[in-house]
């Protein structure tokens, strides 16, 4: 979507992806800063490791405590986070959702949990019920939100009635054969109206296919991947974004069709 972003705009730029051991990121943006690039993005596991890495923080990534993007200025690297405003636009857009008031099951307390979990409590979300394999960080969560929107009712651990959305931050359902992060057992996902998967590729995780049989609405995460996208172009570049062309240069690599 970026490289098309350059061309439809004209510049001379150009996206590429590295995949960079976490013990080796604090040498790799430092690199990526000495070679001239403009900036960065970066996803699973980096994006809590990077904020200690930052010359700055944006407000963003002071707020939600993790960065995605990264851009070179005069003074340094500066961390920004775009993925939580990119979270809600799509939930909106793509499930026709109203957080305020929501209930919500959240799984996966990573950094896009995390983001996730907080945004959603500043939205005024009623109920946000946080399950993670490993509980104490979803319990570490669970005592911001506390802190910081008190109106939130969050628990930890499965809900006992049915809830508006299911959304998945966790990185199952990125193998074919991974098993739904969803344990059926505790909560059946026909007890939720709406469920998003920020996975986009697949374009169906079984998370998904599961709640589309069930009768629920569904979105996977490529709304979410476009909005976050078309921010971090706009803090690199200075320029809008061209988002039409965004999109359709992802609907084409993810699904195969213009």
């Amino acid at each position: 979507m970026h490289n098309a972003a350059f061309a439809a705009l004209g510049l001379n730029w150009r996206y590429l992806a590295f995949e960079v051991d976490p013990k080796n990121l604090r040498a790799a943006i430092a690199g990526a800063q000495a070679m001239g690039f403009a900036g960065l993005n970066l996803t699973v596991p980096h994006k809590l490791l990077a904020v200690d890495m930052m010359d700055a923080l944006d407000e963003s990534a002071e707020k939600w405590g993790a960065v995605n993007t990264v851009h070179f200025q005069a003074a340094g690297a500066v961390g920004y986070n775009t993925d939580a405003d990119a979270i809600t636009q799509s939930l909106r857009e793509d499930l026709q959702l109203e957080l305020r008031g929501a209930k919500v099951l959240l799984l996966g307390a990573g950094g896009a949990g995390r983001t996730a979990a907080l945004k959603l409590a500043s939205e005024k979300v009623a109920e946000l019920f946080l399950v993670n394999r490993t509980p104490s960080k979803a319990e570490e969560i669970a005592g911001e939100i506390k802190k910081q929107f008190r109106s939130v009712s969050v628990t930890v651990g499965y809900p006992k009635a049915g809830v508006d959305l299911i959304l998945n931050a966790t990185s199952l359902g990125l193998k074919h054969d991974d098993a739904s992060p969803l344990d059926e057992a505790r909560f059946s996902v026909n007890q939720a109206h709406a469920v998003y998967d920020m996975i986009y590729r697949p374009a169906e995780t079984a998370l998904l296919k599961s709640a589309k049989a069930a009768g629920c609405r569904t979105a996977n995460g490529l709304g979410m991947l476009l909005h976050q996208g078309a921010k971090a172009f706009e803090i690199w570049t200075g320029q809008p974004a061209p988002r039409d062309v965004m999109r359709q240069a992802l609907e084409q690599n993810v699904y195969g069709h213009k």
